[in-house]
């Protein structure tokens, strides 16, 4: 919150963290990690709790797909027997739709909690 009060600029520089770290950490640390430094900072701007627990998760599970530690596309690509060099460029498009998504997620959040709000939580 010392570089900027604007609620928008502090939630794409979470997402660019949680990006970064979703490469190189595994997600359930990660979680553990960053939900306590995180959370007290949006909820100051009164961002609901399952929204960012959702915004969160999405962006280190973007993380876990991408190179170059991406630990899931490795995995695939050695299940499918596939060279890494070989996966990228062709999914670079699915790439930029999920930064799309992850971006309506994050700065829209009744798509997030309108399910969560069905059933009344």
């Amino acid at each position: 919150l010392g570089i900027t009060d604007n609620p928008v600029l502090i939630l794409l520089m979470m997402n660019i963290i949680l990006l970064i770290i979703g490469t190189f950490m595994d997600i359930t640390p990660a979680v553990l990690i960053f939900t306590p430094i995180f959370l007290p900072i949006v909820q100051s701007f009164g961002m609901d709790p399952v929204h960012f627990g959702i915004m969160i998760v999405f962006n280190l599970c973007i993380g876990n797909i991408t190179p170059p530690v991406g630990s899931a596309l490795f995995v695939g690509c050695s299940i499918g027997k596939v060279d890494i060099e070989r996966v990228v460029q062709p999914i670079l498009p699915f790439y930029a739709a999920i930064m799309i998504v992850l971006l309506i997620v994050t700065y829209i959040p009744q798509i997030s909690l309108m399910l969560p709000q069905l059933f009344g939580l």
